[in-house]
């Protein structure tokens, strides 16, 4: 009996490291889709991923640097992204200018 509960254990065990290198590796996934789709210039990730229910399928995370465009003048800015975890797309919207 108790060499199944053991077993049962390292199962277990080995189950939840798994699930965390997989959250590990998704995470490292979403912060450069959300750099790629970025327009920012010098652009990095600010802040932690912020993960809603599965039922919602998206994770945010805020991206910060400097405007390229000559009108802004190099103006810093931030942009949130959005990124759908089942297709893992990323989309930014821009407009947090300080």
């Amino acid at each position: 009996m108790r060499l199944l509960l053991f077993a049962a254990a390292a199962i277990s065990f080995n189950s939840v490291a798994s699930s965390e290198h997989a959250w590990d590796e998704a995470d490292k996934a979403m912060r450069v889709a959300c750099l790629k789709a970025s327009g920012l210039k010098d652009a990095q990730v600010v802040g932690g991923i912020i993960h809603y229910d599965d039922n919602v399928g998206y994770s945010a995370l805020m991206i910060a640097g400097r405007y390229p465009q000559a009108f802004m003048k190099n103006k810093p800015g931030k942009e949130l992204c959005l990124y759908q975890r089942t297709s893992k797309k990323a989309v930014v919207q821009e407009g947090f200018v300080e």
